[in-house]
């Protein structure tokens, strides 16, 4: 849906370190500890226990309850009844713990668990990634590139403690290179000297263009470039951030384009390519309100592959759940998917962030994340006061000054007495005009040019208001000159609609861009004004990051956990994947009533998840 402003008297009206699981039998048992998978560090000693003998236990009974196990002791601890014992050859750790939780000597039993110092990565500016390590500190936008959202100064600095628990994670696993991610989005700067050794290497641009049907997934907008990092950047090598994971593998597909917009088709097309070349995990921070059927199927196709698809909660502030306010594909509900609201620093629910108490499942950081952009944007900010030329001179096109959104704007209008106030206009455009008015804009030297500004725009039929450019320069409406609108038989008035174009093939030093208003002979109107006339501009590079706030950050942070899980436990199916982020997350208060689950993801916690055997009793030490 087009943006709107009011033009004219009406305002605007947009209006642990290891999860304990399971004590059991008549002695308390821990569970043998994490699943390991291949990329996984030992999380206990393998051929050593922990027992602790009941006090009725006789010296002489402690010793047979050794010795029949197949074990014999190392040593004793400190603390009354525990003892180390080593297993013996061909006696496997979960025989021995359940052998000797079922020991009447034994009050509890347990693996040797292997603890580290915690694992912190040397990325040069790691200390703003709050939401893996928060220490309280203050996120500041010296790395943020124009013009993107501002730092959230809204619990900037936020509690200490209130993160992800990577640090802990990270001792475990830092490489979920064996696990696929797809980032369905604007594309991958994959080129970024923070991501490179991590993409997909399944071809050589590492993803696919279904905006331009081609191999190059390049990222002309930076959001994608940005989810990708929070999921992947290279971790531990001295220079920008760290991902979730230090090593991964990110495929990139781009399916929307430099405005951040895509279509069903474009974004089916991506998951439909995801699947079918492997990837396990599908982030798509995007979301419309329509109840798609198409999209939905390529959902349920991920699904019957085996693949979680974690998508954005959005950013209206509402209500999901409300018959009103549905976002898609958040509101699908296909169990492979996984809803994520943005949480701030505080682990309060972000004030923009979309809620749900049977759509969105969890809460993951979305506020003031640092991540890779695909390079450098600037904006032309043009108030139509110098450079433009008028044809004719007078009687046509006019600058000035008029109201809207009940403050005073700089505009172009035409007529040049435009009416600005009454519902029906004291003044209209001239018959068998031909007015142009147009400017010229040094655009060499970026990669990405794009246009936008707001217009009332009142013809009738016949008549034509139309927005030109020319790459040589001069009047864009004659010779050469290509359009880019062609509007009759409009009225828009009091409202203001946001025109978009990319203009990319205009990147010159002598860009001008141009309005006509052509009429007959016939009626006439209102007239056309247009305000907010800016010229975007992406100059791509290596090494450019960017501070954003958005569900959009919040779901690449549980997208980069999953591969993690995955990592972890290779053997996992999706269901599992899922089950162990939404099962192990920390409850957080302000996500009660909200979500499915009424918490925010832990990786360590996630790690540590697993489901607890049947047909044993239970008993709590």
């Amino acid at each position: 849906m087009k943006k709107k402003k009011f033009i004219g008297i009406l305002l605007l009206a947009l209006s642990i370190l290891i999860v304990m699981v399971g004590q059991r039998s008549s002695a308390t048992l821990v569970s043998s500890g994490l699943a390991t998978g291949k990329n996984a560090r030992q999380a206990h000693v393998s051929d050593e226990i922990l027992i602790k003998f009941k006090p009725t236990a006789s010296l002489q009974s402690q010793e047979l309850s050794v010795s029949s196990h197949a074990a014999k002791k190392i040593r004793t601890l400190d603390q009354s009844g525990w003892v180390n014992l080593k297993l013996s050859k061909g006696l496997s750790m979960e025989a021995a713990l359940v052998a000797y939780s079922n020991d009447p000597n034994v009050e509890s039993v347990q693996p040797n668990y292997i603890y580290r110092i915690t694992t912190a990565p040397n990325d040069s500016n790691y200390g703003q990634q709050w939401a893996l390590k928060n220490s309280g500190q203050t996120i500041n936008n010296s790395l943020t590139q124009p013009p993107s959202s501002p730092v959230d100064a809204t619990n900037n600095p936020g509690t200490p403690g209130n993160d992800m628990d990577l640090e802990l994670a990270w001792d475990q696993l830092t490489d979920c290179s064996a696990v696929t991610v797809a980032v369905i989005d604007t594309g991958v700067n994959y080129n970024h000297v923070d991501l490179a050794a991590n993409m997909w290497n399944g071809n050589p641009n590492h993803g696919h263009d279904f905006i331009d049907n081609d191999t190059d997934p390049m990222d002309l907008n930076g959001h994608g470039t940005h989810l990708a990092g929070v999921i992947g950047a290279v971790g531990n090598n001295s220079s920008g951030i760290a991902g979730i994971c230090w090593k991964a593998s990110i495929m990139a597909i781009r399916a929307l384009d430099a405005f951040g917009a895509g279509t069903t088709a474009t974004i089916v097309q991506g998951v439909n390519f995801a699947v079918a070349q492997g990837a396990k995990i599908i982030n798509l921070s995007v979301g419309g309100s329509g109840l798609d059927i198409a999209f939905s199927n390529a959902v349920t196709n991920a699904q019957s592959s085996g693949v979680v698809v974690v998508a954005a909660a959005g950013n209206a502030g509402s209500n999901n759940d409300s018959g009103s306010t549905p976002f898609y594909p958040c509101n699908f509900n296909q169990s492979n998917l996984v809803c994520v609201a943005a949480l701030d620093q505080k682990y309060q629910l972000a004030s923009f962030s979309n809620f749900g108490a049977t759509s969105v499942d969890v809460g993951a950081p979305g506020t003031n994340i640092l991540s890779e952009w695909a390079g450098t944007n600037a904006k032309i900010l043009d108030k139509f006061t110098f450079g433009w030329t008028f044809s004719p001179t007078s009687g046509g096109w006019a600058q000035g000054t008029l109201i809207s959104d009940g403050t005073p704007g700089n505009f172009m209008f035409n007529p040049d007495t435009y009416d600005a106030v009454n519902t029906t206009p004291s003044v209209m455009y001239n018959n068998n005009a031909d007015d142009r008015v147009y400017n010229t804009f040094n655009l060499a030297g970026v990669n990405v040019a794009l246009l936008q500004f707001f217009a009332a725009n009142d013809v009738k039929n016949g008549d034509h208001f139309r927005i030109n450019y020319k790459s040589s320069g001069g009047d864009p409406f004659s010779g050469g000159g290509t359009s880019l609108g062609d509007f009759t038989s409009v009225a828009t008035f009091p409202f203001l609609d946001l025109q978009e174009f990319n203009i990319t093939s205009c990147i010159s030093m002598t860009c001008s861009i141009g309005f006509q208003l052509q009429s007959d002979a016939s009626l006439t109107d209102r007239g056309v004004a247009i305000t907010d006339f800016e010229i975007l501009t992406l100059t791509l590079n290596t090494t450019s990051y960017n501070t954003i706030n958005g569900t959009s950050m919040a779901s690449p942070h549980v997208a980069g956990l999953a591969a993690m899980v995955w990592a972890y436990n290779p053997s996992y199916t999706y269901t599992q994947v899922v089950i162990a982020i939404k099962n192990s997350g920390e409850v957080t208060a302000t996500l009660a009533g909200k979500t499915t689950t009424g918490k925010a993801v832990n990786a360590m916690g996630s790690l540590a998840y697993i489901n607890p055997p049947t047909g044993l009793s239970a008993s709590v030490q």
